[in-house]
């Protein structure tokens, strides 16, 4: 997700703001924000850092966090296939 829509969807999502502990009427990161913050852990070498702690958290509940690539996926509707139906 780019910055502008980080800043959108802080805007539209009350969840989203409430994760992030923002209060819509007193303040709202707008995208440069975002990005300054967003760029502040690799400015400080902070990365592995940051990785390793939250990968110790999630390990107390049976979790663990890999590496990867994030792909963005949307749920739709759609007809139930007839094709394998018993019938």
């Amino acid at each position: 997700m780019c910055d502008p829509a980080i800043e959108e969807a802080l805007y539209n999502t009350p969840g989203l703001r409430q994760f992030a502990d923002l209060n819509l009427l007193t303040e709202i990161a707008d995208e440069t924000t975002i990005l300054s913050f967003r760029r502040l852990p690799a400015r400080n070498g902070l990365g592995a850092t940051i990785f390793a702690a939250m990968n110790a958290h999630l390990a107390k509940h049976q979790k663990t966090l890999r590496t990867g690539t994030l792909v963005d996926a949307t749920i739709i509707s759609a007809p139930s296939s007839t094709k394998n139906s018993c019938g």
